[in-house]
């Protein structure tokens, strides 16, 4: 009781001279190193047109914070990210793949289907704008045309004239007439849709293989051991031996010819 209480006493000592270090520590650096002031103003301008610039300038910094976002969800990250989130769930191995790895894949993935597009945005949007050769408004209706094209060519008719619907669109609106607002969420949908397809096809097989290895456990009265603990060898070798990293990319990229 005595040796414990002596530990008990020696950890306390320990935790309170750490305490008092530290705040000794701290309160040093506080008087020792001052902290920068930071004032955010807008300098630097005399008459109203240019604090309007200046403010476009800071409307601009603001929207790029988000456009990460935006672009993710206009381009084929969306199916590839999401089948890839089906593939851990079917292989049951949510623990062994790293997250980072499959999204860092997913990304690459995105610029390499994402290239012709980006490719056509620079050609007959940046270039020429930097060039002087068009104006803002022009750039942005030319470079919006290749990647609208692209959503299209994903999206279901069915989604699109839903969204249509509910915009309240004319009905005989042409398509590259129609607002990027409705293109979209009927392109994400559309993605979804196919990932789930995808996705569906992926678990057939490993379904298969748990069905299996459950019934021979259930039938040798193995009721306690974890039938997932022992189908996981089996689905990865399966993986392996049908080469199944390059049959889903493969299809991803296909997928989107």
């Amino acid at each position: 009781m005595k040796k414990s209480f002596k530990i008990i006493l020696s950890i306390a000592f320990v935790v309170f001279a750490f305490m008092y270090f530290t705040d000794n520590a701290y309160a040093t650096a506080n008087n020792s190193v001052p902290l920068p002031k930071v004032n955010i103003s807008v300098d630097g301008a005399n008459t109203p047109k240019e604090y309007v610039d200046n403010i476009k300038i800071l409307i601009m910094f603001t929207i790029l914070t988000l456009l990460p976002s935006f672009v993710i969800m206009m381009t084929s990250f969306v199916r590839i990210v999401v089948v890839f989130s089906f593939l851990k769930g079917a292989l049951g191995a949510q623990q062994s793949i790293p997250s980072q790895v499959l999204i860092g894949l997913a990304l690459f993935l995105t610029v390499f289907i994402m290239a012709p597009t980006a490719t056509k945005i620079n050609n007959e949007a940046v270039k020429p704008y930097l060039n002087s050769q068009i104006t803002q408004e022009q750039a942005l209706l030319k470079g919006e045309k290749p990647l609208r094209d692209f959503m299209l060519k994903q999206t279901r008719k069915k989604d699109l004239e839903l969204f249509k619907e509910t915009a309240k669109l004319d009905k005989n609106i042409k398509l590259e007439n129609m607002p990027l607002h409705t293109i979209i969420p009927a392109f994400m949908i559309s993605e979804l849709k196919r990932a789930f397809e995808i996705g569906f096809l992926l678990y057939i097989p490993f379904l298969i293989i748990d069905l299996v290895v459950a019934s021979i456990l259930m039938s040798m009265g193995m009721f306690m051991l974890p039938p997932v603990m022992i189908s996981l060898p089996f689905k990865l070798l399966l993986f392996v031996m049908v080469d199944g990293w390059y049959l889903i990319v493969k299809s991803l990229i296909l997928s989107f010819k």
